[in-house]
């Protein structure tokens, strides 16, 4: 029997884009009749990779598609797929665009529902709604329930291979310094896990980065840094051997779930609540500071105004967050 397809589109970013793959690899277990398309920036088809019931579109924003007439474009390359179905899991205009030319031509659509108001309610620094909002992967779940499809999420890791018991990665790093964890505090955890025994391997990308893990390898004989040195294919599986994830809230925290390695992950500026937690991860393994008022000030990490460099981390020690961590190892 012919089957039928369904196009999922999702440009950016790197960790929203990972966070699509848990939820793709359960809609197709529960819907095997339906054939599955990404369309995404060329450099997302990694992620994707190891399903290869996922087939992958590169959409290359950065030199083509501009403009009204650059959609226009995209819309008629995608269409020639003869699509069943478009869920767009981003919503924003160029994904909103294709996916009305596709409703306009009689193909079902859904959309993601991204929760704007909610989100907004939690970062407000006058009149906060505090609570838990819907995960992501539930709200991307929600697009394939729209149009029409049974789905239910596990909400588990999915390990991929055997792990290395004594191996822990560490990824300090994260796009905005808001969710960063000051790096001297962060040198201070590496060192005591070295020298406590387990092999650490440090992940980071980028110039500045690379150069600035080189040295941390100097503190301890343990302390591995492989930041410019894989390609992501093979950071990847290196993740996957992991026996956990250090990382703030960033796409490490999503890498490690898609390759079913546990992940603890510190938290600054931003908040479990907004629904950016990795597939999988337990809350028992978040790091924040539970008791700072000002906390969420933004959802994906950007400093709003009046927070400008502000320390979200100014009550959390080294010494504080490289105990919690053992606890969390030892559980």
């Amino acid at each position: 029997m012919l089957k039928k397809k369904l196009l999922a589109l999702r440009f950016s970013a790197l960790g929203d884009v990972t966070m699509i793959a848990p939820v793709l690899e359960e809609f197709l277990d529960q819907n095997p009749e339906i054939e599955v398309y990404v369309a995404s920036r060329p450099f997302m088809a990694t992620i994707f990779k190891s399903n290869p019931r996922i087939k992958f579109i590169p959409i290359d924003l950065n030199n083509n598609y501009k403009g009204i007439f650059g959609l226009l474009k995209l819309y008629n390359e995608l269409k020639v797929y003869n699509f069943d179905y478009v869920a767009d899991l981003h919503n924003v205009i160029r994904t909103k665009v294709v996916t009305a030319l596709f409703k306009l031509n009689g193909i079902k659509t859904g959309t993601l529902d991204k929760g704007r108001a909610e989100k907004k309610a939690l970062v407000s620094q006058e009149n906060r709604v505090f609570k838990q909002l819907k995960l992501t992967t539930e709200r991307y779940a929600d697009v394939f329930r729209e149009l029409g499809f049974d789905l239910t999420l596990s909400h588990q890791l999915n390990p991929q291979v055997e792990k290395d018991k004594k191996a822990i990665g560490i990824a300090p790093f994260a796009a905005f310094t808001s969710k960063m964890f000051p790096l001297e505090k962060m040198k201070f955890v590496a060192k005591q896990l070295a020298k406590d025994g387990y092999k650490i391997y440090l992940f980071g990308g980028g110039k500045a980065e690379v150069e600035e893990l080189k040295t941390w390898e100097k503190f301890d004989s343990n302390i591995t840094s492989l930041a410019g040195t894989l390609n992501f294919e093979k950071e990847l599986e290196r993740i996957a051997q992991l026996q956990v994830m250090i990382s703030m809230d960033s796409a490490n925290m999503h890498l490690a779930s898609l390759m079913g390695t546990r992940s603890i992950s510190i938290w600054g500026g931003t908040h479990p609540y907004a629904g950016f937690l990795g597939y999988g991860q337990s809350y028992t393994d978040i790091i924040q500071d539970e008791h700072m008022e000002c906390r969420p000030t933004s959802i994906f990490g950007k400093d709003p105004k009046g927070f400008e460099n502000f320390d979200y981390f100014q009550n959390l020690s080294s010494d504080y967050v490289y105990q919690e961590i053992i606890k969390r190892l030892k559980q």
